[in-house]
């Protein structure tokens, strides 16, 4: 995105269900990609379960979600091959880690009010966890 990308294309093929955190990172790159440069970001293949996921939490409007599967044809083939040769990457250190995980909640939260009572005790938790760990906080 810094780089001028104006859309992000997210297939879900793969992805049997996401967890708060992978929802909230992708809050965020969609509203940072209509903020900063006008785009979008597109979720395909979708199953039920992750369907139902953005439509409860709100971000089926604030993403474009293909129902049809037809969107972005030529970036689904690339998806594909690039997935077929995926290796397994380390983890991420703690302190990325834990401020990643309390950004998307926060994210999330912004989002509605009722976001914010589904999602208040896990960014309490996290807050918390950074603050009594003073070389996360200082990070």
């Amino acid at each position: 995105m810094a780089n001028g990308t104006h859309d992000l294309v997210v297939d879900l093929e793969r992805c049997p269900m996401m967890d708060s955190t992978f929802l909230g990172t992708l809050t965020g790159a969609a509203l940072n990609l209509r903020e900063t440069n006008g785009g979008s970001l597109s979720v395909l293949n979708a199953n039920a379960r992750n369907l139902q996921l953005l439509s409860d939490l709100g971000l089926d409007h604030i993403m474009e979600v293909d129902t049809t599967g037809e969107a972005w044809p030529a970036e689904r083939e690339m998806a594909c091959a690039q997935l077929a040769t995926c290796g397994e990457r380390g983890a991420s250190c703690k302190i990325e880690h834990t401020q990643h995980v309390l950004e998307a909640h926060q994210t999330l939260a912004e989002m509605s009010q009722t976001n914010e009572g589904r999602f208040r005790d896990v960014i309490h938790f996290l807050e918390k966890e950074l603050e009594e760990q003073p070389e996360l906080a200082t990070s």
